[in-house]
């Protein structure tokens, strides 16, 4: 692994001599002023500086590769007693400011002292660079970064175009030929896994060779840009414009971090990125860590500037609203984002990503995929959620949530949530309704009032990933590497309009009423449900595809049924947990709590029994269970 690479440090070692002559020049010239009590020395000597020592730098940048940087000094001298009868000295401490200059493109040849100063405790950095001489960009001046960087190299992408026609996007060719650089087509590793390289000087490196299925030596100049060809077929066109545009971020804003790194290490050449979104080069962890964040939140806001996107965002919904006759910005937000794509020529991810970051949170709900399918678009009141928080989970993440949690096992056991298009959505009719196929599904309210009839859940990445990546893999959640812990967020509180909450009251009332009438005799218990649910044995026969007199004999006790047809029996009938669970006991088919299948069971018996029979049976053959 590389040292983390100090540019305090370099100052410190490289310019050790220069930074004692001051400092010595400094005390001798000004100690009569410098305040200094003497409280043993009678008659004090010349003072001799015994340490200087670099306790901090700051580095303003400046044009082209030039920097200025303060260095806050301290230096420890000490006053000897010169009276013949006494051999005594004092030592004290100073601190002084040591204002310098250089030029980087020279390797600070020219380095140059041109002020010093009594230390106050402030600098004078304009544009300030860390340790390692990445630039300081807060997140709140990342849209100013953006910005500036298209002022200066693609002002024309910043204009304003009129709703009819296209904005002007960002071509990757024409501003890598601007800023002097050439794009290079080359394998670079034989599993893709490097997606692009920057060169910042002429090098000979290793690259693979498709011909030879083999890594060869190649020159490289500096200034160039290798992409994996691969990436054409592996990514869309996009995400191929964002590598470039992102490594001519790398180019642009950290050049001085790479002439640092070659003070120390001369072989040093390039940045390579890697699929998985990290960086890997002969440049410092620590610097590869601070560029690659930097590269990765502002190519996106370079490719999509925030006032014309944002523009052509809203001129996009309203024009797709009007066509489709929509009610909610949520009902078009797929298409908005397509058309997004298409215009900045960016990612759809990047698209939904760089809406949800100037404040459309109805992209939120889109695009998102779960269980091998995807997920209709669904959005809440702004703000009622965190960026890490959803209603969307995974099946199993719901059923081992309702297992581990208490509180959530309470709300959905009596059937007042279903797990509904992966979701846990409150049982009421302005939420849940059938579909045309007669499975449960969220009603259209439902889908633009997300916060107010489903239960939120807290997402945790538990992959190793670093941090700059969670925002993309927290909204754009499909198959991938990056592997997720859902906790149902028990301090959230939904709020179903008290008519529905009254409906679901009256309902669980019924389901109560049925229950308390059942008795120990399977024959009594099946007599009640079916005359509840207005059928005979021969519909449940049909419903559940067995012979009605089997079903007969079953309930009569004279065959012992097995775990599976009591459960089929209960989803032929549509039966809430609280009488599915007593008709399980009652035909003597208790579901084992160590049985796995049992326990997938058990879910679907809680959570999808108002759904045919076809749609619970394709929810349990996700888990080897069928009935």
């Amino acid at each position: 692994m590389a040292n983390i690479r100090s540019f305090t440090e370099y100052v410190a070692k490289t310019y050790n001599d220069q930074l004692w002559d001051v400092a010595e020049s400094f005390i001798s010239e000004n100690i009569d002023s410098l305040g200094i009590e003497l409280r043993r020395i009678r008659m004090p000597g010349e003072p001799e500086i015994a340490e200087v020592k670099v306790e901090h730098v700051w580095v303003d940048d400046l044009p082209e590769m030039k920097i200025q940087f303060d260095v806050a000094l301290s230096v420890i001298f000490e006053i000897p007693e010169t009276h013949r009868h006494y051999d005594d000295f004092e030592e004290k401490t100073i601190w002084l400011m040591v204002r310098c200059s250089g030029d980087l493109e020279c390797s600070l040849n020219d380095f140059e002292i041109f002020e010093v100063s009594s230390y106050t405790g402030k600098n004078r950095i304009k544009n300030p660079l860390d340790d390692s001489l990445v630039p300081y960009i807060s997140y709140d001046r990342l849209e100013e970064a953006a910005t500036n960087f298209l002022e200066e190299y693609y002002p024309e992408a910043l204009e304003i175009t009129q709703q009819d026609e296209e904005p002007i996007w960002v071509d990757p060719d024409i501003l890598s030929e601007r800023l002097g650089l050439r794009i290079m087509n080359q394998r670079i590793r034989e599993d893709s896994s490097v997606f692009g390289q920057i060169y910042f000087t002429d090098t000979e490196t290793m690259m693979y060779d498709s011909k030879t299925e083999s890594d060869i030596k190649m020159n490289i100049s500096g200034g160039t840009i290798v992409v994996d060809p691969h990436m054409y077929l592996l990514r869309n066109l996009g995400s191929v414009n964002n590598t470039i545009v992102h490594e001519c971020v790398h180019w642009v804003k950290h050049k001085k971090v790479f002439k640092l790194e070659k003070l120390y290490n001369e072989s040093a050449s390039h940045i390579s990125c890697e699929v998985r979104g990290g960086a890997i080069s002969t440049l410092s962890t620590k610097s590869t860590e601070w560029m690659e964040k930097q590269a990765n939140q502002l190519a996106p806001r370079i490719q999509m500037p925030e006032k014309p996107f944002r523009i052509k965002a809203n001129q996009y919904i309203a024009k797709f609203m009007r066509e489709t006759n929509a009610r909610h910005p949520i009902e078009v937000m797929e298409e908005v984002i397509t058309a997004l794509e298409t215009s900045f020529i960016v990612s759809r991810q990047a698209a939904k990503i760089r809406l949800v970051e100037l404040g459309f949170e109805d992209a939120i709900g889109t695009y998102t995929y779960l269980d091998g399918k995807y997920i209709k678009p669904h959005t809440f009141s702004k703000g009622s959620i965190k960026l890490n928080q959803t209603f969307s989970l995974s099946t199993q993440d719901a059923a081992i949530e309702r297992m581990v949690n208490p509180e959530l096992h309470e709300l959905t056991s009596n059937g007042d949530y279903l797990f509904v298009e992966n979701h846990f959505v409150y049982n009421s009719p302005l939420y849940v309704e059938y579909d045309d196929n007669g499975k449960l599904s969220l009603t259209r309210y439902a889908r633009s009032h997300m916060d107010e009839c489903c239960l939120v859940f807290d997402m945790t990445i538990t992959s190793k990933l670093d941090n700059i990546y969670h925002t993309a893999c927290f909204l754009n959640r499909g198959t991938s590497d990056v592997t997720f812990e859902i906790k149902f967020n028990n301090g959230y509180q939904n709020a179903p309009q008290e008519r529905q909450i009254a409906m679901r009251k009256k309902q669980q009332e019924e389901f109560i009423g049925i229950r308390k009438k059942m008795t120990d005799d399977p024959e009594q218990c099946m007599e009640l449900l079916l005359e509840w649910k207005n059928m005979s044995y021969t519909d449940l026969g049909l419903e559940i595809d067995r012979d009605p007199k089997t079903i007969s004999r079953t309930v009569k006790g004279k065959t012992s049924p097995k775990v599976e047809t009591a459960a089929l029996i209960c989803f032929g009938l549509n039966l809430p947990p609280i009488i599915s669970e007593k008709l399980m006991s009652v035909l003597q088919c208790p579901l084992s709590k160590i049985d796995i299948k049992h326990q997938w069971i058990n879910e679907a018996l809680q959570l999808k029994y108002p759904e045919p029979l076809w749609a619970v049976r394709e929810y349990l053959s996700q888990y080897g269970v069928e009935i």
